[in-house]
């Protein structure tokens, strides 16, 4: 890792959430160094006292600095973002109000910035949070407004203070609302987000899960068997062969025709179940047609792979399903090793004729092609 990206993780993090609140508190931060600048502007042109701009310099500059460390350690000290975000607030509303005081006649401009301080407490404070920054706003302002025009109302005309008062509450009170209705807009889209991630959730497991076995379905079995030969393909010099096994349970058209297809279907669940169990992490099984199964064994030699089998075997003979009466369930197998650089398409129709040679040698039995 470079020196400057650590001193990026540093200085901001890893955490996405503590990210964003570091990006809102640089965007105000920005916003205060305008003003600042504007500030100084104000002072060269004898608008505001030298002595009265600095006090307000230090106070907006300790400030903003002390809100980034409690940003950076919000977690720690147990501070939510809302009420940092509030906190910060408050201090610009502060700060905002302090710069109306010794702006003369500028002052009326510095009004906007209160807006923009309440737009930025839409993307983290709560719409009541909002509202009551917006009420405290204006009742900071009209006690300040109030107060200039009694002690010096040649430079603060009461009219006009009363008229500037009246724009600066129906735009408040208008920002406040629109905060309000920004946040429902905001939740209404993350719930969508949400609903929409749990529809492609689920329209990934239709995708590649059987419904009825939650084993893998024909399709993504196909997709884990192309990837299969990519990743020998891959690495030729490991030598490590892989073997496919095509399953069939025994009789299952008289278990259906006997018992009905709902035990036919449990059958098809027990079975799942138990061949899963004696499974390797890495084994693949998916139902790859009606009570026909797919094996995919990955580097694996045949005699290993048929112990799998064989333990699957016992698994399944012991098994109970309801409704069976105690009926024993079995399955044949084909067994086949594929080559280095061979299709698994040509395994399996190895894999088959082998399955088929199982039956016909009596069912219940494992044969290697």
């Amino acid at each position: 890792m470079s020196l400057l990206r650590r001193f990026i993780v540093l200085l901001c993090g890893t955490d996405p959430g503590l990210r964003r609140m570091l990006q809102y508190w640089v965007a105000t931060a920005v916003l205060y160094t305008a003003c600042i600048v504007l500030l100084l502007v104000q002072v060269e042109r004898g608008i505001t006292a030298p002595a009265a701009a600095g006090r307000l310099i230090a106070f907006n500059g300790c400030g903003a600095l002390a809100f980034c460390v409690l940003v950076r350690a919000g977690a720690r000290l147990g501070l939510a973002p809302d009420q940092l975000a509030v906190s910060q607030a408050i201090f610009s509303l502060v700060c905002g109000m302090w710069l109306y005081a010794i702006s003369g006649p500028m002052r009326a401009a510095v009004l906007l910035m209160t807006v923009v301080i309440l737009v930025f407490c839409m993307f983290a404070a709560r719409p009541r949070q909002t509202m009551l920054l917006s009420i405290g706003a204006l009742v900071c302002a009209g006690g300040l407004m109030w107060w200039l025009q009694d002690s010096d109302p040649a430079s603060f005309p009461p009219l006009t203070e009363a008229i500037t008062f009246s724009y600066l509450a129906s735009a408040l009170l208008a920002t406040a609302v629109l905060s309000g209705e920004m946040h429902k807009l905001r939740s209404r889209l993350k719930s969508q987000r949400h609903e929409l991630s749990e529809a492609l959730d689920t329209i990934r497991v239709l995708a590649t899960v059987d419904d009825l076995t939650s084993l893998v379905n024909r399709r993504h079995m196909h997709e884990v068997l192309a990837a299969e030969e990519r990743r020998q393909a891959s690495d030729p010099a490991s030598g490590r062969p892989s073997c496919i096994a095509l399953l069939d349970i025994d009789f299952f058209k008289q278990v259906n025709d006997q018992f009905g297809h709902a035990v036919g279907d449990a059958v098809l669940r027990g079975f799942s179940a138990e061949a899963r169990a004696a499974l390797r992490v890495n084994d693949v099984l998916a139902r790859w047609g009606g009570e026909e199964f797919l094996l995919l064994l990955p580097d694996t030699a045949p005699e290993d792979a048929r112990m799998v089998l064989e333990r699957m075997a016992e698994r399944v003979s012991v098994m109970t399903v309801p409704g069976l009466n105690g009926r024993r369930i079995s399955f044949s197998a084909g067994l086949a090793t594929r080559q280095l650089g061979e299709p698994f398409s040509d395994a399996i129709q190895r894999a088959d004729k082998a399955l088929y040679q199982a039956k016909e040698a009596g069912r219940d039995r494992i044969v290697l092609a």
